[in-house]
């Protein structure tokens, strides 16, 4: 630099750009993964309710949207370690954005395994293990094409048993005749869509659909006469994904209840 006297001198940068070569880039990095994760998990639903992507597809990028958030959670902490007052780095602001979009997230899916009691990674449940009532009419459903819906055995009912012990066949004290009408009922009440009924049979077929990722299940229910007047047996299985987070499980527990009501 040419100074007055014709002599020259050196360049000092300024405090402002000091500050910005001292800026911690994982906390850069914490923001960005944090708003991108927050971006992913708000914008999927959306997308799915909109019919621009199928359940499965909208559901995997939610998993890939929990993924940054994990990341932003761990850069998140780095990054606010890194601008600690004896590090001499700025960003913190940027980190603690990280940090609590990550916890957010990852606290969100924590607390529904946990609501949902950490349940095993299977998706075909029953009240009944050994004769579970089988799927006639969803066999033929164009979505169902190529897919198994035999009952997977013994490999998912000892697991069944250990998870939800208290699904078991219902027993109500009404005619078989006034059992099937009060299941069709409820099946409405319920909001599933009954896709076959058979009343000599005593069996009826319905699907049931999620709301935020739109995934459909097939459900199947027997009713047969016995000592105390019907017995009811249920089975709901997931079309896609080896695990439904206990949503199986819990709308047989939500048809007991409003069968009993």
């Amino acid at each position: 630099m040419l100074r007055c006297d014709g002599s020259r001198g050196s360049f000092t940068p300024g405090p402002g750009r000091d500050r910005l070569e001292s800026s911690s880039r994982a906390a850069q990095l914490a923001a960005m993964l944090g708003l991108g994760a927050l971006a992913v998990c708000a914008l999927v639903p959306v997308v799915i309710q909109l019919g621009l992507a199928s359940p499965m597809g909208g559901f995997k990028a939610f998993m890939l949207g929990n993924l940054l958030a994990l990341a932003a959670l761990v850069t998140g902490m780095i990054g606010v370690w890194s601008t600690r007052v004896a590090a001499g780095r700025s960003g913190r602001g940027r980190a603690l954005i990280g940090l609590a979009a990550g916890l957010l997230i990852i606290g969100l899916a924590v607390s529904a395994n946990i609501s949902a009691g950490f349940p095993p990674r299977i998706n075909d449940i029953t009240t009944d293990t050994e004769d579970p009532p089988t799927f006639q009419a969803a066999r033929t459903l164009d979505a169902n094409r190529g897919r198994d819906l035999s009952y997977p055995g013994e490999s998912f009912a000892s697991l069944q048993r250990s998870a939800y012990p208290d699904l078991a066949p219902i027993e109500v004290s009404r005619s078989p005749a006034k059992a099937f009408d009060d299941v069709r009922r409820v099946a409405a009440e319920l909001g599933w869509e009954i896709t076959a009924e058979d009343t000599d049979a005593g069996t009826i077929e319905a699907t049931d659909t999620s709301r935020v990722f739109r995934f459909i299940d097939d459900i199947s229910i027997r009713i047969r006469p016995s000592p105390s007047g019907a017995r009811i047996d249920m089975r709901s299985k997931s079309r896609d994904g080896q695990g439904d987070i206990g949503a199986n499980a819990a709308r047989i527990r939500a048809f007991r209840k409003a069968i009993d009501d």
